[in-house]
């Protein structure tokens, strides 16, 4: 009786010690600083004149979601479907956000209480020297808890950062998604590009073969000399000369695709065998202002979302400034005879409070501290700093658009009059009224401008694609509604 009335006796003075404890670890505003989302003062406008089809309004909800769709290209969105599929990059990506998500979880499983189950048998015999000799058994069987109080916050920071963490490896997968849409447009607009040099390369060789074949002719008749022949020759082998090289860039570009999609090099020459031409912008692109920076370019979202994880890293380097509370409790069967291990006599239980304070660390805890402290600045300035690379890119590429498109134009009038003056060469020169090297230049002036407007044409849309990834890029079918990445 005795020992029951005990045990209730401590029963009623320790449970309003655990409720106390427990509303204090609640209710205690955690230390250390809490993340403020940096203030940052941008432009209302971009720097750089905005033409070329170009406009500084907001992203129309009722344009495609998905930028490679505005090209209308059918094998360029299969691409990206299937390089989102099988990318090597992104499934490294996708991993990292799931180690987050555990890393997460096991911050959060430090707010609740731990218990651990255990069982033993031992048996022993003491020493006749010093005791009777006797052999003894012993049974033992146990569970035991262990919840450290989160009063000043520690815990909370960490999972605070913990949660950051898996935000910031989130924005990681969508940047890692963005480059590699980019890049997968980038390498077929460069794999069309060269199947169009191509074309123009040979349909030159074609017809400068023909003009070859007519100074022949022309001066086994006596009506020219075998300058103008030779001239003819080398001007065609020149030509020959640069389709290897068209072809060699063809096939690395169509090995890049083939990696990018997570496949072996070689697996797009089937699909890519059929020439297509190249992929043309849409009329008008909306760019939106600088402001919409912080919230498309996930790179900036992630730098911010690492600079609130380090925030709350430097709580949880102060909370160790700070005691440590912890309850510990135990249940218990301890008997001499496993028959006598579930009886009522073989009870035993402990259970209370404990603290510990740190009294002497030479100094290491303000060094951390200040360590966490410092690693958080290096965040701000990290962050800051991808907002003004996010916007040079911008204004680069909004510069790079435009400025291509004006080129464009330009050679595409060049390419007009040098088809016309290669015309007009070849009837002047079979009338006798020029020398053959009017010709030669006409030739080789046409096909380097058919050539120049061909590599501008790739140029317009890969700075366009450029464009989209400065920009952030659009993307959302991507990913699901909850966020997580299909």
């Amino acid at each position: 009786m005795i020992g029951t009335r005990q045990r209730k006796t401590a029963r009623k003075r320790v449970f309003p010690v655990l409720l106390i404890l427990a509303a204090v670890s609640t209710g205690c505003a955690a230390v250390g600083p809490n993340y403020v989302e940096p203030k940052v003062a941008l432009s209302g406008q971009w720097n750089t004149e905005i033409e070329g089809g170009l406009r500084a309004r907001a992203t129309d909800p009722l344009e495609p979601a998905n930028w490679w769709t505005a090209f209308h290209d059918p094998v360029l969105s299969g691409l990206v479907e299937r390089a989102v599929a099988g990318n090597m990059d992104l499934k490294q990506a996708k991993s990292r956000m799931r180690e987050a998500r555990a890393r997460r979880g096991v911050a959060k499983a430090d707010l609740f209480p731990s218990v651990d189950a255990s069982g033993s048998y031992n048996k022993s015999r003491s020493s006749k020297d010093i005791g009777s000799g006797a052999e003894v058994d012993l049974y033992s069987t146990s569970f035991d808890a262990n919840w450290e109080l989160d009063i000043f916050g520690g815990v909370r920071r960490s999972l605070e950062a913990a949660k950051e963490d898996l935000h910031a490896s989130r924005e990681d997968l969508r940047d890692v998604l963005v480059s590699l849409v980019a890049e997968v447009g980038l390498n077929y607009v460069e794999a069309r590009t060269f199947q169009t040099r191509l074309e123009v390369a040979e349909k030159n060789l074609e017809s400068q073969q023909e003009t070859y074949q007519l100074t022949q002719s022309r001066c086994q008749a006596g009506l020219s000399d075998e300058l103008a022949v030779r001239q003819a020759k080398y001007n065609v082998e020149n030509t020959r000369s640069q389709i290897p090289t068209l072809r060699t860039g063809l096939e690395e570009s169509m090995n890049r695709l083939a990696v990018l999609l997570g496949e072996q090099p070689g697996a797009m020459h089937v699909q890519m065998r059929q020439r297509e031409p190249i992929p043309v912008a849409p009329p008008e692109v909306a760019v939106g202002v600088p402001a919409d920076i912080l919230r498309r370019r996930p790179d900036v979202r992630r730098a911010e979302k690492e600079l609130a994880a380090q925030t709350a890293r430097v709580g949880v380097a102060v909370a160790d400034l700070y005691p440590k509370f912890t309850l510990n409790g135990s249940i218990g069967l301890d008997a001499l005879t496993f028959t006598n291990l579930f009886s009522a006599s073989s009870r035993a239980f402990s259970f209370g409070p404990s603290i510990s304070f740190p009294v002497f660390k030479a100094g290491a805890i303000r060094n951390n501290i200040e360590v966490q402290s410092a690693l958080q600045e290096q965040a701000l300035i990290a962050y800051e700093a991808s907002i003004l690379g996010a916007l040079e890119e911008v204004e680069n590429g909004l510069a790079a658009y435009a400025e291509e498109q004006n080129r464009r134009r330009s050679l595409a009038e060049a390419t007009d009059a040098a088809r016309q003056a290669a015309v007009l060469a070849e009837d002047q020169f079979n009338a006798g009224l020029i020398d053959f090297n009017n010709v030669l230049d006409a030739q080789r002036s046409l096909l380097s401008f058919e050539d120049q407007l061909a590599q501008s044409d790739g140029t317009v849309t890969s700075n366009l694609i450029r464009l989209y990834k400065a920009l952030g890029g659009r993307l959302d079918s991507a990913f699901s509604a909850n966020g997580r990445y299909r």
